[in-house]
């Protein structure tokens, strides 16, 4: 039978799909199941080891209902980043794995960027020292769980379990891997120094693949379990955020994609090392080169915590009110009235690192309405992109155009801001699933469908389905806010930082 499939697995915070894709970029089937998340203690998030290697299994059984997989060429995966598991000799989980989303390690990251030297870390891993990276954790759990730590004999990322799971290999990608904060992102290899830094060596870190290489087959085991077929291809894919990239094709002279999802995520393509506060370096899921990242913690989740804790409006059952605030900030003139927001309610990653950071909405009046309100979330998360993407543009190279996706996205209105606000085009993709996309052009690259990632990208990737083109005026009166948007944080910031240890203090 012909091998005209390939598999993408997404396994993302909340829940994993396998979804098939054929040499076209055309999904033919999916499948889905959810993955619980646990927050033990305050400021903890966990996952069972078992769920993210179950979940995989019951969305793989679900495809295989629906299509052949003897027609599947190859299988790879994209992942959520940064969340990561220990395991002992027998290869069996010795603790739930910690997310991303885990803020258990601050302390831990001022003690690696004082022994380490905070540039020193920056440049080898590329990220600004930050609680995010798997190394906080890893550090936490060599002082706050020693026995654990001395019994680990394999510390790995998602995307190292799964591989584990589907070929019974300690391997990965280094687009995965390079989120833990581990490696040496000039030479896409571990890190002595970092490793060493939190008690590991690299015999307890999985093989390093570049993208698109082959890491290994299906095993017996792992067909049974997933209906896959003993031997498939197993094939380096990435975290979720790359493989988004090269679902949008940033292979594209000028292009940066963005993700308007629960978090608002953007990243542009480029082939040196580059490093700067403004934005993450990640490993692109392609054969070398690299992704340029910027990251809002707060996208939609800020959109839906507004109209849930301060319009009191439960959008499950009114689901018609997204509907409704639109067309009342469509009323609202560019600027919102004269209000301002700073969308730094989880704390602020790029550009200026600083946990603390909290939301801001300035210029309140009596006379300010809901629709006011809304439109300044939208405006907010877009002029705060388009600042950090600008940073990004004049550190590394020209960017001219967005490609947008997530669930953000669904919005014209939205899309228009962001197009004004940039003065660039935004060209919406039609698949919403592009990290699925992104993992399944590197498996066709496995597969031998196409000679590289990049070629694979530009013949699978999402085509747009609405181009939203910048209109001069309202472009004009959004560069004139801009020049206000820059200056609040920086003024507000150490205040801010007063209020925040002011808080702490204060008995419950």
């Amino acid at each position: 039978m012909k091998q005209d499939l390939v598999i993408g697995l997404d396994s993302s915070t909340t829940a994993t799909k396998a979804i098939a894709w054929n040499a076209g970029g055309r999904a033919i089937a999916e499948g889905r199941a959810a993955i619980s998340l646990h927050t033990p203690k305050p400021g903890w998030f966990e996952q069972d080891v078992g769920d993210w290697t179950g979940a995989a299994a019951k969305a793989l059984k679900q495809l295989a209902l629906k299509i052949d997989m003897a027609r599947v060429g190859a299988i790879a995966i994209s992942n959520q980043r940064e969340s990561f598991a220990q395991f002992d000799k027998n290869d069996k989980a010795l603790r739930p794995g910690t997310l991303w989303l885990d803020e258990r390690a601050h302390l831990e990251a001022k003690e690696l960027a004082q022994s380490l030297g905070a540039e020193n870390l920056h440049r080898i891993s590329g990220k600004p020292s930050d609680v995010t990276p798997c190394i906080t954790r890893c550090r936490w759990l060599a002082k706050n769980m020693p026995s654990i730590w001395k019994k680990t004999a394999m510390t790995a990322e998602v995307h190292g379990v799964l591989t584990n799971f589907l070929s019974g290999q300690w391997h990965t990608s280094t687009a995965s891997a390079d989120p833990m904060g581990l490696l040496d992102m000039q030479h896409y290899d571990w890190s002595d120094e970092l490793v060493g830094a939190v008690g590991l060596t690299r015999s307890q870190l999985p093989r390093l693949f570049r993208p698109g290489d082959v890491m290994g087959e299906v095993t017996p085991a792992a067909a049974k379990l997933t209906g896959l077929k003993t031997g498939t291809l197993v094939v380096a894919g990435g975290g979720d955020g790359q493989c988004a990239g090269t679902g949008a094709n940033t292979f594209v002279k000028g292009r940066a994609y963005l993700n308007l999802g629960t978090a608002a995520v953007s990243g542009s393509f480029g082939k040196t090392y580059e490093h700067d506060p403004v934005f993450r370096t990640m490993s692109a899921v392609a054969e070398e080169g690299y992704s340029y990242e910027t990251a809002i913690r707060t996208g939609t989740f800020l959109v839906n915590w507004m109209v849930e804790r301060l319009f009191n409006v439960d959008a499950r059952k009114n689901p018609q009110i997204f509907m409704q605030l639109e067309k009342e900030a469509m009323a609202s003139p560019v600027g919102s009235n004269g209000i301002v927001l700073v969308p730094y309610w989880s704390g602020c990653m790029t550009p200026y690192w600083d946990p603390k950071a909290r939301g801001v909405i300035a210029g309140l009046s009596g006379n300010h309405s809901r629709g006011d309100v809304y439109r300044a979330i939208l405006e907010g998360i877009a002029l705060e992109q388009v600042m950090m993407t600008n940073g990004v543009a004049a550190a590394t190279q020209p960017i001219d155009h967005f490609v947008i996706m997530g669930g953000g996205a669904r919005s014209n209105f939205w899309c228009q801001i962001v197009a004004d606000a940039a003065g660039w085009d935004v060209r919406r993709l039609e698949t919403v699933e592009a990290s699925s996309l992104g993992a399944a052009i590197a498996a066709a690259k496995g597969a031998a469908w196409f000679k590289s990632i990049p070629d694979a990208s530009a013949a699978m990737s999402g085509k747009s389905s609405k181009v939203f083109r910048p209109r001069s005026k309202q472009h004009k009166t959004y560069t004139e806010l801009m020049k206000l948007y820059r200056e609040l944080w920086p003024m507000m910031s150490r205040w801010n930082a007063r209020l925040q240890d002011f808080t702490g203090d204060q008995p419950k």
